[in-house]
C-alpha cells in the first residue's frame, strides 16, 4: 500500500500558512475584550411577539466570554503543537519569522539567526518543507481547506 501525499501549489501554500500564522501572532498579541452585560432598562417600544420566547442576555454574553477565549487558546495550541512538531531548523525559520514580532524580516532570519547562516535557496527551501509540512498537518485539523492548495494537472505538466 503506497501514501500518495498531495501536490501543493507552493506559494497558494505559502498564503494560506502564512495567514494561519498571523492569526496566531494577532491572537497572541491582542488581548481579548470581554463582554460585558447591559444590566439597564431598555424604554423602547416593543410589539407583540411569540410570547414563549424567553432571552437571557447574561447566559449569552457569559457563554461568549468563555466560548471564545477557549476557541482563541485552542487555536493557539494548535499552532504551537504543530510548529513543535517540525525540525530544528523549520521550527527556528517559523518561531523566527512568523510567531515573533512583525517587523522580522527574511534576510535578518537567514543572516542573523541561523547558526550558520544559510543562503537565501536554502532559506527559502527549509521555508517550503516547513510550510507543506503544516499544511498537512493544519489540514487535518480543520484549520486549513487543502483543495484550494493542490496544483492544477497543468501546473504538475510544467513542473516536470
Amino acid at each position: 500500500m503506497e501514501l500518495m501525499l498531495p501536490e501543493l501549489d507552493r506559494r497558494k501554500t505559502q498564503t494560506a500558512v502564512e495567514a494561519a500564522l498571523e492569526k496566531y501572532r494577532i491572537y497572541k498579541t491582542i488581548a481579548f475584550e470581554e463582554r460585558e452585560v447591559m444590566v439597564t432598562a431598555s424604554y423602547t417600544e416593543r410589539f407583540h411577539g411569540a410570547t414563549n420566547v424567553t432571552g437571557d442576555s447574561t447566559a449569552r454574553t457569559a457563554i461568549y466570554n468563555v466560548d471564545v477565549q477557549r476557541a482563541r487558546q485552542a487555536y493557539c495550541d494548535t499552532i504551537d503543537f504543530v510548529v513543535s512538531r517540525l525540525s530544528e531548523k523549520e521550527r527556528v525559520l517559523v518561531r523566527e519569522r512568523y510567531l515573533k514580532d512583525d517587523d522580522v524580516f527574511d534576510y535578518k532570519v537567514y543572516n542573523h539567526v541561523f547558526d550558520p547562516p544559510v543562503s537565501k535557496d536554502t532559506y527559502t527551501k527549509i521555508r517550503t518543507r516547513a510550510f507543506y509540512k503544516m499544511a498537512l498537518a493544519l489540514s487535518d485539523r480543520g484549520l486549513i481547506n487543502m483543495e484550494p492548495l493542490s496544483a492544477s494537472r497543468k501546473e504538475r505538466q510544467k513542473l516536470g
